[in-house]
């Protein structure tokens, strides 16, 4: 049938599964969003109060749903300011599609009003870009984004759309959904001299990142703990991939990872790491990371095999498929005196626990452990709060955690975690601090022009939380920029804009507050305040290793 190149972008998202998009009208993509008008009982669009909330929220859509997430804007800065939103998706491998106008393809080139050379500016932050200069592309080049941005390591793909291609006519077929490229196991050679390095083992330790939910390879990196006796720890990004309770599970390793996590691997023999980055906040100082380890890196991307450290064997291929080859290979056997120092490092971390009472970071999140379901998302800004959320927050289903973790972008988590109830199709939380808050706080005009049920947890201590623990460990206490010097009533504010909302300061009041907030019908503000001098700990403090790990705040603020 013939349709307008407009109506063959959204018929071909329609085509490709994609239920919802967000986004941002402009002039150079507005027959774009006359399709979605036109089509709009076969696709929802959500409209957002900025283009950088959009592609966050994309962002969480597709981390809590396992989905290619769609994102759509005009030209210019419309554009440009997806461009966070898209380096956040590229460094946590997200699988993401964003959409742009651009002006006719014969005003490409003469500074139209509005025209930016998207693709060139995009090209170091995505899997690939397209500047589509014909309708009769324009179908084929959606399902190849789609395809692309799922397949092998995912991440985002940018399409751009002149409008005079948007407007062309041409003949159009419906498709399947493409399936993403054919996953393939490791070498066997290479598998081999894992086997053999893992049974060689005394004290082997299991560290997994994202790229283990995105095999969807729990189940066989359960059976190699099981089948070694070793026990488990995860990046940022592999949170929420296995239950929180999992009797091998030591949490999240790295510069304020677990301790009994960071010490099981620093003293590990033998490092087998699944879809994962080795990033200088797991490492610390890398010329003394793991030094009497072996390390087995196992990731779908060869171009992370000793990129960073280097491996013993490093095995380029899909995690799920490996392990299903490799396990056969292994030797079962107890190791009961690993099992012990780790039970040590256990027992050591119980002892640096923060268990004072009034309303502390710590025990506000274990507030909130009690009001999450089994499918409550979780997301989070970047900061003290996201730390603090890292470490004791408590997981049963997978893709139930969104945080920014490689470009740490403040302001990602409200659009996150709009997302995310859009995806899950249920309530969703958004752990936040003040500062991270302001970044993107123009999306409650979202969460209640669409009534989502999402609740927003400030993290309120009045300072940029992270910038002045560093302040006041490294940079004599000189707090230049990190007090915010601001009295908002965030509860108010919520209010002003239709939400719900009230202040706390007590874990009393935050247990009744979160109740209320779990029962509400659409999104609920609760401004958690807390002292402006808590730390996260433990922590490597810069250059430094295992061996440096703070686990007490010896210096007063």
């Amino acid at each position: 049938m013939m349709l307008s190149g407009s109506d063959i972008l959204v018929k071909t998202l329609i085509e490709q599964g994609c239920d919802t998009v967000f986004g941002y009208p402009g002039g150079q993509i507005l027959n774009v969003y006359d399709s979605l008008y036109k089509y709009q009982n076969e696709i929802n669009h959500v409209l957002t109060a900025h283009e950088q909330g959009a592609a966050h929220a994309a962002d969480g859509y597709a981390r809590t749903t396992g989905k290619v997430g769609v994102v759509i804007s005009t030209s210019g800065p419309g554009a440009t300011n997806l461009v966070t939103g898209i380096a956040t998706a590229y460094l946590d491998s997200i699988p993401m599609v964003a959409i742009c106008g651009n002006v006719p393809t014969t005003q490409i080139g003469t500074d139209s009003f509005q025209e930016i050379d998207i693709t060139g500016v995009t090209l170091p932050i995505t899997k690939h870009n397209y500047f589509v200069g014909h309708v009769e592309d324009l179908a084929d080049t959606i399902r190849e984004a789609f395809r692309l941005a799922k397949s092998g390591r995912p991440g985002p793909v940018l399409i751009d759309v002149p409008k005079d291609v948007q407007i062309a006519q041409y003949d159009y077929d419906v498709q399947p959904p493409v399936e993403k490229e054919k996953a393939h196991a490791a070498k066997d050679v290479r598998i081999q001299e894992a086997a053999a390095i893992i049974n060689a083992a005394k004290q082997p330790f299991i560290y997994f990142g994202g790229g283990l939910i995105t095999a969807n390879a729990q189940e066989e990196m359960l059976a190699l703990a099981e089948t070694i006796d070793a026990p488990i720890g995860c990046s940022l990004m592999g949170l929420s991939a296995i239950p929180t309770d999992h009797p091998r599970f030591l949490g999240m390793q790295g510069m304020h990872g677990h301790f009994a996590s960071s010490m099981s691997m620093h003293h590990a023999d033998v490092i087998i790491s699944l879809g994962v980055r080795f990033n200088d906040r797991v490492t610390g100082n890398r010329q003394k990371f793991a030094t009497g380890a072996k390390i087995i890196h196992l990731d779908v991307d060869g171009s992370e095999l000793c990129k960073t450290v280097n491996a013993a064997c490093g095995l380029r291929g899909d995690v799920k498929l490996t392990l299903q080859k490799l396990l056969p290979l292994l030797n079962a056997g107890a190791k009961p005196e690993w099992m012990a120092r780790v039970a040590a490092f256990r027992a050591e971390e119980e002892t640096y626990l923060d268990d004072r009472e009034g309303l502390t970071p710590r025990r506000a999140i274990l507030t909130l452990n009690r009001h999450l379901g089994e499918n409550t998302a979780v997301c989070t800004d970047v900061g003290q709060h996201q730390m603090w959320s890292a470490q004791n927050l408590f997981f049963r289903t997978p893709r139930r955690f969104a945080s920014s973790g490689g470009l740490g972008t403040m302001g990602y988590g409200f659009g996150a975690a709009i997302g995310a109830a859009f995806g899950t199709g249920e309530r969703s939380v958004l752990v936040t601090g003040d500062g991270s808050f302001g970044m993107n706080l123009n999306e409650l005009v979202t969460a209640v022009r669409y009534r989502v049920p999402v609740v927003v947890l400030i993290m309120n201590n009045g300072v940029l939380g992270m910038v002045r623990q560093w302040q006041t460990l490294f940079y004599s206490k000189h707090y230049s920029n990190s007090i915010l010097r601001q009295v908002i009533d965030y509860a108010a504010f919520a209010r002003s804009f239709g939400a719900d909302g009230e202040i706390v300061t007590t874990p009393e009041a935050l247990d009744a507050a979160l109740g209320r907030a779990f029962a509400a019908e659409g999104p609920y503000l609760i401004d958690c305040r807390i002292d402006k001098d808590e730390f996260v700990l433990p922590m490597l403090p810069p250059g430094g290793s295992m061996d440096d790990i703070i686990t007490r705040l010896e210096v007063k603020p």
